[in-house]
């Protein structure tokens, strides 16, 4: 049996990846309870217990535009991060999310003869496909969230293990809805719509306005509740100003609460869009970049849709109001269709516990012996046997 890694390097570049990241370090720990571990960590890892050369928070900017003024920055934070690599000779790394900075860290990492496992694959299948290349290269081991995923980067030569995606069987609510509402102090007789605008500062700032108006919109003619669950990365303090006489009101975190208890959600396209499927609450989705990066990177984008929950459905499940298309009108308008007992609100919720179903993976596996496994477990395996082909 090989000896266990003395210290191994994790990485992590948005609130997301640093969650799952923090799954699969909690389970290295109990394999492997004298490993050291360190990177680059958000509060999640933070809290995990992994030692932070550089915090995530600093990485997490959204849109090619967008990320230019940053540059030097994240610069400074890659190099601080290769250099604790090379000083400390980790015995492999655990790189999640984050391509346009990871994959500049692996080429490095691989340099220094460390092997590399990525956790949650970049979307080359939707854009940008001749990444697959350097993903040749630079990972041994790629670790895949998404059902349709495991074909594709098996074709093209990249060695690849479907886990099934870490929230399936993890999100859940803490409160009853009765709690929930009694805590924020909610009307029980009207509905409540989440609003989720983004988990960065930048996007969220751009999606606030047409959320607010939406809202207003919304309104008329009938009593609703709003409540918007503010990020760590954001916090309530980022809404005050911008939600300042408008019906939605910011509580600190609870977002599953707050998904979960809803009867429509308003969600940014991106990972609280699975969050919500798995919640089983209806929503309208939406995403809006600066025009420079919406022009560049239109033209690159090969699927036909923009959130995760059709992509896995193969089908429009729900609407999607991408760039011109985010208004508060449009938001309103979509949002009145699943509202008041509408058939359509059924039906989608129908759809939804499909695509909840289809994110299982191995979880949902009952032809596996040990009647299935946890995405993160299955993740922990793929670690162990690099380890092992590494010794």
């Amino acid at each position: 049996m090989p000896r266990p890694p003395k210290s191994i390097l994790i990485s992590a570049g948005e609130a997301s990846g640093d969650y799952y990241a923090s799954l699969l370090l909690t389970e290295l720990r109990r394999r492997w309870p004298d490993t050291q571990f360190f990177g680059c960590a958000g509060a999640h890892l933070r809290d995990a217990g992994l030692r932070p050369v550089i915090r995530a928070e600093d990485l997490a900017v959204v849109g090619i535009a967008e990320v230019v003024a940053h540059l030097p920055r994240i610069y400074r934070r890659f190099r601080e991060l290769i250099a604790a690599a090379a000083r400390e000779k980790p015995d492999l790394a655990i790189l999640t999310d984050a391509p346009d900075f990871h994959f500049r860290v692996a080429k490095k990492l691989k340099k220094l003869g460390i092997p590399v496992v990525y956790l949650v694959a970049p979307q080359v299948w939707a854009w940008r496909e001749g990444r697959v290349k350097t993903m040749r290269r630079i990972i041994d081991r790629l670790l895949c969230i998404f059902p349709f995923e495991e074909a594709f980067f098996r074709e093209r030569g990249v060695p690849v293990t479907y886990i099934g995606h870490p929230l399936a069987g993890r999100v859940r609510p803490r409160l009853t809805r009765e709690e929930f509402f009694r805590k924020h102090n909610l009307p029980t007789d009207r509905p409540l719509v989440t609003v989720l605008p983004g988990s960065r500062p930048s996007e969220v700032l751009r999606h606030i306005p047409p959320l607010v108006r939406a809202a207003e919109l919304m309104q008329q003619g009938r009593a609703l509740s709003f409540i918007l669950p503010a990020s760590p990365h954001c916090g309530t303090a980022l809404f005050e100003a911008p939600l300042a006489g408008s019906p939605i009101r910011a509580i600190a975190g609870e977002a599953w609460d707050a998904m979960a208890h809803c009867d429509l959600a308003l969600a940014a396209s991106g990972t609280v869009t699975v969050e919500a499927a798995l919640l089983g609450a209806p929503m309208v989705t939406f995403y809006k970049v600066t025009g420079l990066t919406y022009a560049i990177g239109k033209p690159l984008v090969k699927v036909p849709f923009y959130s995760m929950v059709n992509l896995i459905a193969g089908r429009k499940i729900v609407a999607e109001l991408i760039q011109d298309d985010m208004t508060g009108e449009r938001i309103a308008a979509e949002a009145g269709l699943l509202l008041d007992g509408s058939p359509n609100r059924a039906k989608m919720k129908e759809e939804l516990a499909g695509v909840a179903a289809a994110l299982g993976g191995r979880a949902n596996a009952s032809a596996l012996s040990d009647g299935g496994m946890d995405a993160i477990q299955a993740a922990a395996d793929a670690v162990e046997k690099v380890w092992e082909r590494s010794e």
